[in-house]
């Protein structure tokens, strides 16, 4: 079985998760997306780089859904979650290699 990236399991849950819940219209589902998403890349995380840089990742996973809410005031919805998004998975990919 192939080992998907951690960084686009990261993607995933950022960018899927405001997509399921602007076009749903149910933030709780966009938030359950992120959630899945977030526990299956920070335990890859962990599996990949040891508790230290997994919790690090995680955190800034979270930091990012965060920052994106005010980010979106200045550059609009789509391009604050791309934008994080970016930020994730790059650090991701320094982290993990993948």
């Amino acid at each position: 079985m192939a080992k998907i990236p951690t960084a686009a399991v990261a993607a995933t849950g950022l960018i899927g998760g405001y997509g399921t819940a602007r076009w749903s219209g149910r933030r709780e589902l966009g938030g359950a997306v992120l959630a899945a998403a977030g526990a299956t890349a920070a335990v890859q995380w962990g599996r990949r780089t040891g508790p230290g840089a997994a919790a690090a990742l995680t955190g800034l996973y979270l930091a990012a859904f965060g920052a994106s809410h005010p980010l979106a005031k200045r550059i609009g919805a789509w391009p604050a979650v791309f934008a994080v998004t970016a930020v994730v998975a790059g650090a991701s990919v320094l982290a993990t290699g993948s």
